[in-house]
């Protein structure tokens, strides 16, 4: 087990949440959306939530900014995070609009919500749990997205919340957090998602 729980956080990654957020959103809006709009939604997204930050480790980490893809170090994480921020502005400003897309809109919303959280607890040297940011915002999402639609999604918010513990489990296992942190960062991704729920439900 101690051996298994670390690859949970690697395919939970912060990094990765947006895609997959992305990904249940297109499968249960399949009656409104085109494939081929499906598809450059996905790749912008995939691009800027994806391939633009793990371009940007490399260069950080080239510059010493930064020692690891986990950025363990609260010191490490503002100009990380201060780039996600941005990057998402630029999403919802250009790309994943609200009269286009507006639960995809509010979930990215959200996330730079919890984002700006995590970014100013970091000057006052206190780290959230990214993982737990992530992994929350997701859950709350897809159960939005379940009551949005009306379609039965028991299985998927089951195995969701049932990953939180998971996630956590491994944080915890590799050392990353205490379970203040965890339940910090569980915090930021709930509730900023919870807030938001209201405008698109």
């Amino acid at each position: 087990m101690k051996k298994i729980l670390p690859i949970f956080s690697y395919i939970f990654h912060p990094i990765f949440i947006s895609v997959m957020a992305t990904l249940v959103y297109l499968f249960y809006n399949a009656s409104f959306i085109i494939n081929q709009e499906k598809l450059v939604i996905f790749l912008q997204i995939l691009i800027i939530t994806v391939i633009v930050p793990v371009l940007l480790f490399f260069l950080l980490r080239a510059a010493g900014k930064i020692d690891s893809i986990m950025v363990a170090e609260v010191s490490q994480r503002k100009i990380p995070l201060l780039l996600h921020s941005f990057l998402i502005i630029i999403l919802v400003r250009k790309s994943i609009t609200i009269d286009r897309y507006p639960e995809l809109h509010f979930f990215f919303l959200g996330a730079l919500m919890s984002t700006l959280q995590a970014l100013i607890l970091s000057f006052f040297k206190t780290k959230a749990s990214l993982h737990m940011m992530g992994i929350s915002s997701l859950t709350v999402f897809v159960i939005g997205i379940s009551i949005h639609y009306q379609v039965q999604s028991t299985f998927l918010i089951v195995f969701l919340i049932f990953m939180n513990g998971v996630v956590a489990s491994s944080r915890l296992e590799m050392k990353a957090h205490t379970t203040t942190e965890l339940i910090i960062g569980f915090l930021l991704g709930s509730v900023s998602q919870l807030l938001l729920l209201y405008l698109w439900l």
